[in-house]
């Protein structure tokens, strides 16, 4: 079973490895089979994601999650939040709003990133 409180520290967990473009704690966090689907629309992997922090396309400066709702589904969490993005992609800065939905998932080497998706509002 997963907890709310075991999320949102993880949650949290991301939000600094995303800032700090920390590819440790993004790998463990990412299941290998992670689909995303970003604001463009594009389905991504996880490959695909680390790719972005590596390589340096994306850097964000600032990161603010207002929570929404987190459902816990026996061994799955479903969280649903708006976030305060500023940064650079492909060196060219944003800033927007966007709201996500991730799914959490627990397995015997811990609690990973299934899927998601987020939009801009």
């Amino acid at each position: 079973m997963i907890t709310k409180k075991e999320i949102i520290i993880l949650e949290d967990k991301l939000y600094e490895a995303m800032k700090n473009r920390n590819l440790e704690d993004l790998e463990d966090l990412l299941h290998p089979d992670l689909l995303f689907i970003i604001p463009s629309g594009q389905t991504i992997t996880k490959k695909m994601d680390l790719q972005t922090y590596r390589d340096g396309s994306l850097k964000i400066i600032e990161l603010t999650p207002k929570f929404e709702e987190l459902n816990i589904i026996d061994d799955l969490a479903v969280i649903t939040l708006q976030m305060d993005l500023k940064g650079n992609y492909n060196n060219e800065p944003f800033e927007a709003k966007y709201k996500y939905i991730r799914f959490w998932k627990k397995f015997s080497d811990g609690i990973k990133i299934v899927g998601g998706s987020g939009v801009v509002i």
